[in-house]
């Protein structure tokens, strides 16, 4: 799967939480996430240099709320492809253990044929 076909297979399935996602969908959408999460960040820097001790920051604000949803769903089809519930991702409210173990789903290969989300 190239970088082009993943991003936009994450934004033609928003919302979408059934099914699976393989790595490189995975992987390519967090590449494409960071990419968008810079250039936001050097946008509202230099649009909107925020005086010292305050943080002005409307772009990646709009980017933040735009991408939260895919965002989620990708990460649940994630952990489908590797036969776990989407319920694992409330682990990454667990400081550090929680994302190191989520990290760990998230690398690991997909399970081989059906399984029961796919």
């Amino acid at each position: 799967m190239t970088f082009q076909e993943a991003v936009r297979n994450v934004l033609s399935n928003y919302v979408t939480f059934s099914g699976r996602a393989p790595r490189s969908e995975f992987w390519w959408w967090t590449l494409a996430v960071l990419i968008a999460v810079l250039v936001a960040g050097l946008l509202d820097g230099l649009l909107f240099g925020a005086p010292e001790g305050e943080s002005v920051r409307p772009i990646s604000g709009l980017l933040g709320l735009a991408i939260l949803l895919p965002n989620l769903a990708v990460t649940v089809r994630r952990l489908h492809d590797t036969d776990r519930t989407g319920w694992w991702v409330l682990l990454g409210l667990v400081p550090v253990i929680g994302l190191l173990v989520l990290l760990w789903f998230y690398v690991q290969k997909g399970s081989e044929g059906a399984n029961r989300f796919g």
